[in-house]
């Protein structure tokens, strides 16, 4: 089951978040600190200041991690102690930030936890996202399926010697947008000088294959360089009323400032996981 929740950062419950705080942090006077940061104001664009009842200052820098301790205490421990000794087969929670799916052995014990999901993130002030959350069926007996976490979409496929295995693509929604955002920034920053323009491309492609480059997923890395270096060379061609780059010369203008072709960076630890729980 892959799972939301609903504005999760502004629905956090204050009183719930100095509870779990209490029960491994004996300083009172940071406790007051949070709190004080906690009812920190908001300054809006219109000039006037919100003091939030619930939920943490968006981008302030402590807001991961008191997150992180309110899902631990609100659904973590709760899955270890309650969850896993209720259910007939073997069930594992993966979670990261808000996002996190359920994998289970048997289809009972994943609507019964579809079924109590919502009564429990409902006392701490969370609700889950009905139309983000929903049971799919995922096994290596029914190929075609698939479901998307942290920009991947998991699915079941042969590898080279013919085995069945768990493998990562980018999902369809995290490469169009990708592709979108490229886009924009070409247009946007396509007068800037080449050496300071490749620069910045090349800082934005590391960090594309940092995230994505993981085993089994470089054709999703190809396909999305690919389209990428025409978005960039039909913008560099609009820098003025002559088109200044050809396909050759294209080529060696890449070759020239390096630009930073696609690659393997890691192997993921979330597909050994997920394929160890569905052996």
């Amino acid at each position: 089951m892959e799972a939301d929740i609903t504005g999760f950062f502004d629905n956090i419950d204050h009183q719930w978040m100095i509870r779990m705080l209490e029960q491994r942090i004996d300083d009172k006077p940071l406790l007051r600190l949070i709190k004080k940061w906690l009812k920190a104001g908001i300054l809006e664009e219109d000039g006037q200041v919100l003091h939030p009842v619930t939920g943490t200052p968006q981008g302030g820098v402590v807001s991961p991690i008191l997150a992180h301790v309110y899902l631990h205490y609100a659904l973590d421990l709760w899955f270890e102690k309650v969850v896993k000794k209720e259910s007939q087969g073997a069930v594992a929670l993966y979670r990261y930030a808000d996002d996190f799916v359920c994998v289970a052995q048997y289809k009972a014990d994943a609507e019964r936890f579809y079924r109590i999901l919502p009564q429990r993130l409902g006392t701490f002030n969370l609700h889950v996202a009905e139309d983000k959350t929903r049971i799919v069926r995922f096994s290596r007996y029914q190929p075609g399926t698939s479901f998307d976490f942290l920009g991947f979409a998991f699915r079941w496929d042969r590898s080279r010697a013919g085995k069945q295995v768990v493998q990562c693509r980018t999902s369809r929604k995290k490469f169009h947008r990708s592709l979108a955002n490229c886009r924009t920034w070409c247009r946007e920053h396509r007068s800037l000088p080449r050496k300071r323009l490749f620069g910045v491309l090349n800082a934005k492609l590391r960090g594309d294959y940092n995230y994505y480059g993981i085993t089994g997923n470089y054709d999703s890395l190809k396909a999305f360089f690919s389209q990428a270096m025409h978005i960039l060379r039909k913008w560099l061609n609009r820098r003025s009323q002559k088109r200044s780059y050809t396909g050759q010369c294209f080529e060696a203008l890449l070759k020239r400032y390096r630009i930073e072709r696609p690659r393997i960076t890691d192997t993921p630890p979330r597909q050994q996981a997920l394929f160890l729980a569905f052996r």
